[in-house]
């Protein structure tokens, strides 16, 4: 994030180099798909997605630490995933009373007599309802085919899922193509690391969620464009870590930092990984929406607040789109972060922009 988000769009670009994109449905103020992509530039918009996923078939969408939308081109490097999540969830208590394979057939030729269907199409009902995670039997089964990679996402309506056969969605030079498991690992792992720049193993093994520790650590020892370094933590300490074989090139090619203060959604990939977060930037960050409220120390859903290469604060807000009002709720600089003037003029300036993206009139900080 050294770029200022402006100068010419590629959504598509954007994603690429982000390897991914979580999804996620809350709205506190924007969703965390649309928030992530203009915090990169910000002439994006949400329909803007929805084009590359519906019309384009330029992306998919599929599992990696969470449901997220990843390049159409990364297909042949995620056929394994196919099979990895469809080996867990088979054993996973949560698909407790997953439809058998013939009830799941049924489904399917469904979608392949009447075209894409949401839930809303079928009406089985859940054995638990109103518990939190209970799904009814044919919610099971669309998501369970859905991370094997026998269904697709082809659109989605107001965020609800729309599932088609993979066949239609995924174009067919990309599913024709098969890569050894080795290959899709060391992809996987090359890839991480790329976007990364330096990491431990750990970190390389929970950029995808694709593969194993004992994989990584397997590429590791196998690489030959790999050089091993150290980290100085936030925190002072020292803690060996992997880079690309060009890493000294990399850092001399690096530019300054923006000094543009921004607003980031809580899964953004930048700290996404809180322990890494941690160690380099020494800002302890957590989301507390499934925490009761009594315990939150911050709140439901606190946005973090970059300046340059810093996290100088974190800040509360919420979207009252009848009203047509950003409010702002709380603002915590972090320990030894003066709040300026011109820090504080650059952080209006900031939820001025994020309330046009939003679509609402004001900003209101009366709370503060």
């Amino acid at each position: 994030m050294a770029r200022a988000p402006t100068g010419p769009l590629d959504v598509l670009q954007i994603i690429r180099q982000l390897g991914f994109v979580q999804l996620d449905s809350i709205q506190v103020v924007a969703r965390a798909h649309h928030h992530i992509l203009w915090s990169r530039n910000q002439k994006y918009r949400a329909p803007m997605l929805d084009r590359l996923l519906a019309r384009d078939r330029s992306v998919f969408e599929h599992f990696t630490h969470d449901a997220s939308v990843l390049p159409m081109e990364f297909l042949p490097m995620w056929r394994r995933q196919f099979r990895r999540k469809q080996d867990q969830l088979g054993k996973a208590g949560w698909f407790k009373g997953l439809p058998d394979a013939s009830a799941r057939q049924v489904i399917k030729d469904r979608i392949k007599a009447e075209g894409a269907l949401s839930t809303h199409a079928f009406d089985t009902k859940a054995a638990a309802p109103g518990k939190m995670w209970s799904r009814p039997p044919h919610k099971l089964a669309l998501d369970y085919m859905w991370y094997s990679g026998e269904l697709a996402t082809c659109h989605r309506v107001n965020f609800t899922k729309v599932y088609d056969l993979a066949e239609r969605v995924y174009p067919r030079h990309l599913r024709e193509i098969s890569l050894p498991d080795h290959e899709q690992i060391d992809w996987l792992c090359e890839a991480a690391l790329d976007r990364m720049g330096v990491a431990t193993l750990g970190e390389v093994q929970k950029f995808w969620d694709a593969v194993s520790r004992d994989e990584v650590a397997h590429w590791v020892r196998s690489a030959d464009t790999l050089r091993p370094v150290e980290i100085e933590t936030a925190q002072g300490q020292w803690i060996k870590a992997i880079a690309p074989s060009n890493i000294e090139e990399r850092i001399a090619g690096l530019s300054a930092p923006t000094s543009r203060l921004r607003i980031l959604n809580p899964f953004d990939p930048v700290i996404r990984d809180r322990t890494r977060l941690s160690r380099l930037f020494g800002f302890d960050y957590r989301v507390e929406m499934f925490v009761p409220a009594a315990k939150r120390i911050w709140g439901y859903y606190v946005f973090p607040i970059l300046e340059g290469d810093r996290f100088v604060g974190r800040i509360d807000l919420k979207a009252d789109r009848r009203a047509s009002v950003l409010n702002v709720l709380k603002l915590w600089p972090e320990p030894g972060v003066a709040w300026t003037i011109a820090r504080q003029a650059k952080l209006e300036a900031e939820l001025g922009r994020l309330a046009r993206f939003i679509g609402v009139e004001t900003v209101s900080a009366k709370n503060l």
